[in-house]
């Protein structure tokens, strides 16, 4: 799946490819900040030392100016990468829909095309960039930061190690559950969508017989579905938030409560335990911007199945070799033409069984039934909307 969707990328690559580069720039100099406001208290206010005040102090103030820019530049880079990447994607479905039959159409529903265009694209446009952006600068931040905890005193940093394999637990438990949930509701989605335009489109029928409460009622019990279904996966994403506050503070207090004995014990200074909860800060808002990540791709991942499957979908109607591409007059001929749809079973009757009819080049004929008689099916056929499931129809004298 992600090597098909990766293909779409296409010209955006350069702009994917610098959005990690400039995280990484950026979370060095967000490390590097809280090391050197350590110094400052430990050695500079501690000693009285001015020049070395203002001399780590002019590097802090250029660390957090090149780490302004380079979090500017990848923020820029990422919406760059991640439009153009919805872009492609929606170009290729579209111009995939042109080939489709209406066979294909009536398998996914017009409505749930609108759907995999519009809201699908855009949950895998966030997660696209989420990805070249949070999930590349969460992991390096979380590494790094560990690095720099583990220097300044690795007794307070063992704390982060005891406590995030219990926080990864927990939120792989959420997306599991919730995902299921998140599948169900895009194909209620799709529901939503057909009520909406079927009743845009006979808004006049509507009108005319009276059925604005069938029509209300109608849109009211699938929106119930979507909420029901979005408050129920919603309930369990909420439980992220808890989860990482609970960790986080669990891991200050424990980090002020030690820190504190050993600064009394004079085995620590007061610029280190600043500097570790600033790292502490950093690891698990870390973990924080990874399982909100997590949360959009568990969101994404439904829609990237349903956008692959429209990519993937290759039209029923298939031209011999060597079709005729132009026809030397107007004739149309059914020949013994029956036709019964996919979705159909095989009990039903055919809409359309052993129909014979000859229609001259400048003949005008006049279809007459009721609705549902297969007059629209009639007219389908000639054009390949739909091909015949026995017989033949021949265009121009040519048959198709």
């Amino acid at each position: 799946m992600i090597k098909k969707l990766s293909k779409y990328i296409k010209q955006y690559k350069k702009d994917s490819i610098l959005t990690p580069i400039f995280v990484i720039f950026e979370v060095v100099m967000e490390v590097l900040i809280p090391y050197l406001m350590a110094r400052i208290i430990d050695v500079g206010i501690q000693n009285g030392d001015l020049n070395y005040i203002f001399k780590i102090g002019a590097i802090l103030v250029v660390s957090a100016f090149l780490s302004l820019t380079f979090g500017m530049l990848s923020g820029r880079y990422a919406a760059k990468a991640s439009a153009g990447f919805a872009k492609n994607l929606r170009q290729g479905m579209f111009y995939n829909i042109q080939n489709y039959s209406f066979t294909n159409i009536d398998k996914f529903s017009t409505s749930s095309l609108v759907t995999r265009l519009t809201t699908d694209v855009t949950n895998v446009q966030m997660a696209f960039q989420m990805i070249i952006r949070i999930l590349v600068r969460a992991p390096i931040m979380l590494i790094f930061a560990l690095i720099m905890a583990f220097s300044i005193n690795s007794n307070l940093a063992w704390i982060f190690v005891v406590t995030m394999p219990i926080l990864a637990v927990a939120l792989f438990f959420i997306s599991t559950k919730a995902h299921p949930y998140f599948e169900k509701v895009f194909k209620k989605y799709d529901g939503l969508n057909r009520v909406v335009g079927e009743n845009l489109n006979a808004i006049r029928v509507v009108k005319a017989y009276n059925r604005e409460e069938h029509e209300e009622k109608k849109f009211g019990n699938v929106n119930d579905k979507v909420y029901e279904l979005f408050k129920k996966a919603e309930k369990i994403v909420a439980f992220n938030s808890p989860a990482m506050q609970l960790t986080i503070y669990t891991c200050i207090l424990l980090i002020s409560w030690i820190g504190a004995k050993l600064i009394v014990g004079g085995s620590m200074q007061t610029g280190e335990l600043s500097s570790i909860i600033t790292y502490a800060w950093q690891i698990l808002s870390s973990l924080m911007m990874i399982s909100f990540v997590f949360v959009m791709v568990i969101i994404a991942e439904s829609s990237a199945e349903r956008i692959i499957e429209v990519l993937d979908e290759e039209s029923t109607i298939k031209n011999k070799e060597n079709p005729v591409m132009k026809v030397k007059d107007g004739s149309i001929k059914f020949e013994n033409v029956s036709f019964q749809y996919d979705d159909a079973k095989a009990e039903d009757e055919l809409p359309l069984e052993d129909i014979n009819i000859d229609i001259k080049s400048g003949e005008t004929i006049g279809i007459i039934g009721a609705t549902g008689s297969s007059k629209s099916t009639i007219v389908n056929l000639i054009p390949r909307l739909y091909d015949v499931t026995e017989g033949s129809i021949k265009v121009g004298r040519s048959r198709c």
